[in-house]
């Protein structure tokens, strides 16, 4: 027998699409509560037509076939039941709230405003069932400050500030290779429902759960003290390389990358012995944390070499299975999902 899961009983109504909202109904559905997606008709869920495509034939970029399906709409609707419901007329709002009724949970990303609109709002569902744990998210919270920009990731990643804090110290504000925004909402959103459905459990009354794309970031964001680095002489980017905490980056081997942290005493120590250069541990530029942040450059310069003389493998090997300094090989998606 499989374990029960901690929300099996719970049921969610999902009205939300693209990617923020799919993947906090898909968690929900990952911790075992039944997620009923609903969707309206003429086109559905705007992931629907994201590419890559897959059919009969394999997968493509561009669509070939009536029967083509997004890959996107695979992945975030699975373990999910799905219906199509029109919202705007009475019948299917009708039905809707007959769901809703039934439901312990409601999440939704509408733009702002289209619930309201529609008649499924937080107030008109909660009307109809009290105990609902109502979840809104939104890219700019509502009322938005931005009431005519569309709530993009690549927007939000660039409003909150955590596109200038990426990226290497002489190059441009980077654009993090995943939607961040788009993953990280979510997981505020589950949690805030989580805990929504405990106080339930205590008092029988719902609540409205309200996140926003730009507060979780700019929450993230808040978690660094940059102007204070700035101050100091550090770069707001910093690249691959943290100059206040030397040696912590990322270094190029004989086949590949690892990242490394080896800042702290012991790990410095046990570094220069596996690098056959014990003396830098005494050496007064790099003894202390201080003067090595100082002198990072030389003392990366010098660890870059030792670096690229061997393979990741005996790297990992020298440092972190035999002195335990904490490092990591840099590896591909494809690695990861083979491991």
């Amino acid at each position: 027998m499989s374990a029960t899961k901690p929300l099996e009983g719970i049921r969610v109504l999902d009205l939300t699409v693209a990617l923020a909202g799919p993947y906090g109904s898909l968690l929900l559905g990952g911790l075992g509560a039944e997620v009923i997606r609903v969707e309206s008709p003429g086109g559905g869920d705007i992931a629907r037509n994201n590419p890559p495509y897959v059919n009969q034939e394999g997968i493509h970029f561009g669509v070939r076939h009536a029967d083509d399906v997004s890959l996107s709409i695979l992945n975030r609707a699975r373990n999910k039941k799905s219906i199509t419901l029109d919202l705007k007329c009475k019948q299917g709002r009708a039905l809707f709230m007959r769901l809703a009724q039934e439901c312990d949970v409601l999440i939704e990303n509408a733009s702002e405003g289209a619930t309201a609109r529609l008649g499924v709002d937080y107030e008109s569902v909660r009307k109809a069932n009290p105990k609902i744990v109502y979840a809104s998210v939104k890219a700019f919270g509502e009322p938005s400050p931005y009431p005519n920009l569309k709530g993009m990731d690549i927007i939000v990643q660039a409003l909150s500030g955590i596109m200038d804090v990426t990226g290497f110290a002489d190059g441009p504000p980077t654009r993090l290779g995943l939607p961040l925004a788009d993953l990280v909402t979510p997981l505020f959103a589950v949690n805030g429902i989580l805990s929504a459905l405990i106080h339930r459990g205590r008092t029988g009354v719902g609540q409205h759960v309200q996140v926003s794309m730009l507060d979780c970031l700019a929450s993230l964001v808040a978690e660094e003290h940059f102007d204070i680095y700035l101050s100091e002489g550090y770069p707001r980017r910093s690249g691959n390389f943290l100059e206040r905490l030397t040696p912590f980056g990322v270094y190029q081997t004989q086949d590949g990358y690892v990242a490394l942290v080896a800042f702290q005493t012991e790990w410095f120590k046990n570094l220069t012995e596996a690098m056959g250069r014990p003396e830098l541990a005494q050496d007064p530029r790099f003894a202390a944390l201080g003067p090595r942040n100082k002198h990072s450059g030389s003392f990366n310069e010098i660890l870059r070499e030792w670096m690229h003389a061997h393979s990741s493998a005996e790297v990992i090997r020298e440092l972190q299975e035999r002195r335990g300094v904490p490092c990591g090989e840099v590896r591909t998606p494809e690695q990861v999902l083979a491991d």
